[in-house]
């Protein structure tokens, strides 16, 4: 594991690009310390997949259908049935009754103070099952998206990658994007559908700390 909780403080191992490890961390309780909650994460994570969904589906009512509004026949004494519209769902070409269609809604509204705590909770969950990487600091020897694939192959890590990267880190960032193990992302737009969709999370010491300043209650922990 290259990070692990006790019971009096969360703490972590901080590698170098090359995969050694520099040197041993703690970590604010109220960020990566805190207990399971999957009931919240749910209920985020799901307003979140149901904000980011398209509506494509769309079918034609019989007020959207082309055609004549005529009545077809005179209502009564052709010996047919009665008729108002070529356009009735009744009839071949005609509109579609209760089909899907593209004014559905799927957001969901998700309070500020809900959306802090379940972010927290994701990273105190990476945290607890080995899944949270820290770096000392992002610095490659040349700036090529071969140099970051080497430094993702040298920390080891098997399945998805999300790269967390701070403000001062944003330079880096496009030497990740062409990497197709990897996801990367700014630390400030992390949330709870990215975390737990990518298996293994990254973060830089400064993308740490800036997590701590933000939704930590005792600012001051390092």
């Amino acid at each position: 594991m290259r990070s692990y909780l006790n019971k009096n403080m969360a703490k972590a191992k901080v590698y170098n690009l090359k995969g050694k490890e520099v040197e041993e961390i703690k970590l604010n309780d109220s960020v990566f310390g805190l207990p399971a909650n999957d009931d919240l994460l749910h209920q985020v994570y799901v307003a979140l997949s149901g904000n980011k969904r398209q509506v494509l589906a769309h079918t034609k009512t019989r007020g959207e259908r082309a055609g004549s509004g005529i009545k077809p026949w005179r209502q009564k004494g052709t010996g047919r049935a009665r008729v108002g519209s070529v356009r009735t769902p009744v009839w071949r070409k005609g509109g579609v009754a209760f089909g899907p269609t593209s004014d559905r809604n799927f957001k969901k509204k998700i309070n500020k103070k809900m959306n802090s705590k379940a972010i927290t909770l994701a990273l105190s969950g990476k945290l607890r099952d080995g899944e949270m990487t820290i770096i000392d600091k992002f610095e490659l020897e040349e700036k090529k998206t071969k140099k970051m694939a080497e430094a993702l192959k040298n920390l080891k890590l098997k399945g998805t990658i999300l790269i967390s990267f701070a403000g001062a880190e944003k330079d880096i960032r496009q030497f990740s994007r062409n990497l197709t193990a990897a996801q990367n992302i700014l630390t400030s737009q992390l949330n709870v559908f990215d975390i737990l969709n990518r298996k293994n999370l990254i973060f830089s010491k400064e993308s740490v700390k800036y997590l701590e300043d933000k939704y930590g209650k005792d600012k001051g922990t390092k």
